[in-house]
């Protein structure tokens, strides 16, 4: 050691990297073989080892360090309401668009296609998150753009391209073309029939209409094309409509869509956000008269999705680098990651994370099915309430998976603050947890006889594997008519059908010692409280062993 140095670095684990996501993730596989996407198990191997790669874990760090910003003016003084991105921003979203997140299932239909592209999604959601958004929004889009055959036959050769273009240009000249989405106004918020942005039609035209108003949260303001609401008369009594609205016009000149500001987040901050004004603005409608919140809610299933998917992914992150971490750090003069209350801790973490990767590949199973009147109403219901479980543990997870590291997780040396960071925005984006709840029980009043029989279908053949999760099972179906009438309990409705829909698939499909340890401490008991309370006899070192295999 040299005099001046006043101590060795010792004990610190390395980083977690150069590890195959896809091969070290035992659940992940068996679900996505379980789920009808076995035929993809090959190219999700090559993107896992992709992923895992240091090089681009590094990327994601350096993104989010450069955040974007917002070019209102040219050197000329020309307005032109450009984003200006960190490269490794551009890096990232070549290989999510490169590897067809966007729009795999479109391209090319096949069974499995939305479970395939879903697990991609988690994986790409342990790597970066804000790359996610438009990749999301480009997705969700395709479906409601089918209803403007016009617009379909011009746009969609360029959505479902694997090209990442992200020059500023009119989409004839480009190779790739990216769609986001504008909801929210000040006023409203989630209540979008509050909505006051006004759209007239343009007499003589092309079926433009001209539209004038705002949008509070506006999301990826450098895409191509965006869908929006917004009232069809001066009175509102028409209601809103959905428009697609692009960037540039058919003549090549800028749509009048004014970038106010980028919103300044607490987390994805690689991603730009921003709130802007239509003067004018030029869109097309999609979707009937007045029946804009139907169309842009069909495009809001597909978001909706994705944000458990991506809380899964994060999820799985955080878990991966602190148990990583404890397996190469010692304290007390043992191993961390042996030592009784830690395994508690972090085999908890794991089953959190593997009940999550089993229901969001489920319900992507369900986007499969959709001529399937089950499976459609199955995945109307499962996305409501799994968007707000799901999402809900997550901001828990993140702080949980953070202690494990210590202060090595709280610095932002690490990725863990970051990830913190990420997990409460799924929560919030695409309807908070009371619109989702609320939902939910929109989706069950409406449909209840046949919406029971399919949760039925989902959880009795687990029933005859536990009776403490058969006693629940139960319980839960035949209480099922009046929790639907209980606004205020709608919350705890959906904690019940999640974690049931999840017990049930871990009994039939995971390791006797995971499925016990799960419906011991979710199912048949509240699951409140701290990670780290698994019951006594529980198989801590095999849930672990099974976590992560490196």
């Amino acid at each position: 050691m040299n005099s001046f140095d006043t101590h060795e670095v010792l004990n610190q684990a390395a980083p977690f990297a150069d590890v195959n996501l896809f091969r070290c993730d035992p659940a992940l596989r068996e679900a996505v073989e379980r789920e009808g996407a076995g035929w993809a198990g090959a190219e999700l191997d090559a993107l896992g080892a992709e992923l895992g790669r240091a090089e681009i874990l590094e990327l994601a760090r350096v993104a989010n360090a450069n955040g974007p910003r917002l070019m209102s003016y040219d050197r000329s003084g020309r307005r032109v309401d450009e984003i200006e991105f960190h490269p490794a921003w551009h890096q990232l979203m070549s290989l999510l668009v490169g590897a067809g997140a966007h729009a795999a299932p479109w391209r090319a239909p096949r069974p499995g296609a939305q479970v395939a592209r879903a697990a991609q999604y988690l994986l790409f959601g342990q790597v970066e998150n804000g790359v996610q958004c438009p990749v999301t929004m480009t997705f969700a889009s395709v479906p409601a753009l089918r209803r403007a055959p016009a617009l379909a036959e011009q746009w969609l050769p360029k959505i479902l391209s694997n090209e990442y273009d992200p020059r500023s240009l009119p989409v004839s000249h480009k190779r790739g073309a990216l769609v986001g989405m504008g909801m929210t106004e000040k006023q409203g918020g989630s209540d979008v029939r509050a909505n006051t942005t006004r759209a007239e039609p343009i007499l003589g035209g092309d079926g433009a209409w001209r539209i004038v108003g705002h949008k509070w949260f506006f999301s990826v303001p450098q895409a191509d094309a965006h869908l929006i609401l917004a009232q069809t008369d001066a009175g509102g009594s028409a209601g809103l409509s959905c428009f697609f609205v692009p960037r540039y016009l058919p003549d090549g000149s800028r749509n009048a869509i004014r970038v106010q500001r980028l919103k300044d987040k607490l987390g994805n901050r690689s991603n730009a956000s921003s709130e802007v004004e239509f003067h004018g603005a030029h869109g097309w409608m999609i979707g009937a008269p007045g029946r804009g919140i139907p169309t842009i809610l069909e495009m809001g299933g597909y978001t909706r999705l994705d944000c458990v998917l991506g809380s899964a992914g994060i999820m799985r992150a955080a878990l991966c680098h602190a148990l990583h971490h404890a397996r190469g750090r010692n304290v007390f003069g043992r191993v961390l990651s042996e030592q009784p209350l830690m395994q508690n801790v972090l085999a908890d973490l794991a089953l959190e994370s593997e009940a999550a990767t089993a229901f969001a590949l489920r319900l992507a199973r369900c986007f499969d099915q959709p001529d399937d009147p089950a499976e459609a109403l199955l995945g109307r219901i499962l996305t409501a309430a799994g968007k707000y479980w799901i999402c809900k543990r997550g901001p828990a997870f993140g702080a949980e998976a953070m202690e494990v590291m210590g202060g090595n997780g709280y610095v932002e040396d690490g990725p863990l603050a970051r990830i913190y960071r990420e997990l409460p925005v799924n929560s919030i984006w695409e309807g908070s947890g009371n619109v989702m709840c609320l939902d939910l029980l929109r989706a069950l009043g409406k449909s209840l006889p046949e919406a029971g029989a399919a949760l039925a279908a989902e959880l009795m053949p687990a029933a005859g594997l536990d009776p403490r999760f058969a006693a629940c099972a139960e319980a839960l179906l035949d209480e099922l008519p009046a929790l639907v009438q209980d606004e205020g309990g709608a919350r705890r409705l959906a904690e019940r059908l999640v974690l049931a829909v999840q017990g049930a698939l871990l009994l039939r499909h995971a390791p006797g010692y995971v499925a016990d340890a799960f419906v011991a401490s979710r199912v048949a008991r509240e699951p409140g409280g701290a990670f780290g309370r698994l019951p006594a006899g529980t198989d801590c070192a095999a849930i672990l062993a099974r976590t992560l295999v490196t």
